[in-house]
């Protein structure tokens, strides 16, 4: 532990070095009236991917572009520098006898990597070949105090990377690129919707009762009320309630939160997805899943076969249906049409080595086969359709076998990406579902539902028919995006605070 310290602080002092020798130079640009923070505006009018795109009716014309230095190569009484905006990199040559002797003396004693500038001047082709900006004013806009990580090694700290997301996307440009089409992706989503009659709207994230969802909420006190409040761990309810007050289509986009683990492809806050249709059922539901993504990735990717690490994802053939009694049947050899009590079922646990709790009923232990032996097999997307009513207290049951409902999941490289029901209207059904959720949460289950009164009360004004869906976004993101994980797909993804 000594060496390492002792180490450490020969790094940190240079480190304390490096960031002195930047502030001194912010003290002469201001000794000299330069001081770059008091610039308020540029007068930009292209960009660096324009200028290469257009560089027959650009050539010799002249431009004014802006963005921050990621190179320097000194060479006398001329440089060469790489400025990157949000279209990437635009190389500029700058002389002496162009920008004048006072600015290109500022310029190199003053001037570091990770500065942001402007450059007026004209295009032109070097020697090379290399489209470039010849410089005939530059400017400092705003003076980098930290130095950027090391050019040849990057930024690969991944904790670094997440904590600091402006960092990563300076040093790793490709890495706004998936932002970017993310940004895309929720976009066409939105497109494709309206041109469905869905209306977009918003509801609160605040609620006084935890619902919609088997989760764990985060807790909140608001202060005036005197009362805790749940911020949202789903967007059903209230959007059923407006399903019941003469909406036909609606869908909202928003943020959940859910208080629970952190991996690979969780985080605490999410974008959810929730959209519902009167007067359809899963079916319709299922139909309209596989077309809102399938165009999604076509508008996107400009294709429906997707690469995500060595796996061909083709999106393009229709998705297979399957229920889930008949996928345990096929993945884990077990059928469960032919179990009748909960003793058999837990016979067929304590066999196939599937853990189980006293609370869990038939469907719960049909479920837990279906983690245990299938969801990882379901590369290709397949609906997984019928859920046991035990795990699906907000679905409609199935009329030739009510221990079953009107649910289905989507799963694509072996991870659910939607959740959909044949909605339940019924509010007497309703209610005693609800109840049975209270009895489990006051047993100690956290993640089971209370009783919301308001919605039945909703439910028995009268709900029609109606399918719901909901999709989590970033799942989608990281399958169109061939990402591992979901923190690669937020922006500002959830950390541990450091020093914590």
């Amino acid at each position: 532990m000594k060496d390492q310290a002792a180490a450490q602080q020969p790094e940190e002092e240079s480190l304390s070095e490096l960031l002195q020798i930047r502030r001194d130079k912010l003290t002469r640009l201001c000794d000299a009236g330069h001081d770059p923070f008091q610039v308020t505006a540029c007068p930009r009018d292209h960009y660096a991917q324009e200028i290469r795109d257009h560089f027959e009716e650009l050539e010799n014309q002249d431009v004014c572009i802006a963005g921050r230095v990621i190179s320097w190569r000194d060479m006398g009484k001329a440089s060469f520098m790489d400025v990157h905006d949000k279209t990437g990199r635009m190389q500029v040559y700058m002389k002496i006898d162009q920008i004048g002797e006072d600015v290109y003396a500022e310029m190199k004693d003053c001037w570091d990597l990770g500065d942001i500038i402007s450059v007026k001047g004209f295009v032109f082709r070097t020697r090379r070949g290399e489209i470039s900006v010849h410089a005939k004013e530059v400017a400092l806009l705003s003076k980098s105090l930290l130095p950027l990580p090391e050019k040849f090694h990057g930024l690969k700290d991944t904790d670094l990377r997440y904590r600091q997301r402006y960092l990563d996307m300076i040093v790793n440009p490709e890495v706004k690129e998936t932002f970017v089409r993310r940004s895309r992706i929720i976009s066409e989503i939105r497109h494709y919707l309206d041109g469905q009659d869905f209306l977009e709207v918003e509801t609160p994230v605040l609620h006084s009762i935890a619902g919609g969802a088997a989760a764990r909420p985060f807790v909140t006190h608001h202060n005036t009320l005197d009362i805790d409040m749940y911020l949202r761990i789903a967007l059903e309810l209230h959007l059923k309630r407006l399903i019941v007050g003469g909406f036909d289509k609606v869908y909202e986009i928003g943020r959940v939160f859910r208080n629970e683990g952190m991996d690979t492809r969780h985080n605490p806050e999410f974008t959810l997805l929730e959209l519902y249709q009167a007067y359809t059922d899963y079916n319709g539901m299922m139909n309209l899943t596989e077309d809102m993504i399938r165009t999604v990735a076509r508008k996107v990717l400009g294709s429906a076969v997707v690469r995500y690490g060595d796996l061909e994802i083709d999106l393009e053939k229709p998705f297979e249906r399957i229920s889930m009694v008949d996928a345990v049947k096929r993945y884990a050899g077990v059928d469960f049409s032919a179990v009748e009590t909960l003793e058999q079922a837990r016979a067929l646990a304590d066999a196939h080595h599937v853990e189980y709790e006293r609370r869990h009923g038939k469907g719960d232990i049909l479920n837990l086969f279906f983690e245990a032996f299938v969801e990882e097999k379901l590369i290709q997307p397949t609906f997984v359709m019928n859920h046991p009513v035990e795990i699906s207290p907000l679905a409609k049951r199935k009329k030739d076998d009510p221990a079953y409902t009107e649910r289905f999941e989507l799963f694509i490289v072996g991870r659910e990406h939607a959740n959909a029901f044949s909605e339940l209207n019924d509010p007497i059904d309703q209610r005693e579902r609800f109840e049975k959720q209270a009895a489990l949460k006051a047993a100690g289950d956290e993640e089971a539902c209370d009783v919301d009164e308001d919605f039945l009360t909703a439910l028995e004004y009268g709900m029609p028919p109606t399918g719901g869906l909901g999709i989590g976004i970033d799942r989608l993101v990281m399958l169109l995006t061939d990402s591992a994980a979901i923190r690669d797909v937020l922006l500002f993804p959830t950390m541990k605070p450091l020093g914590n």
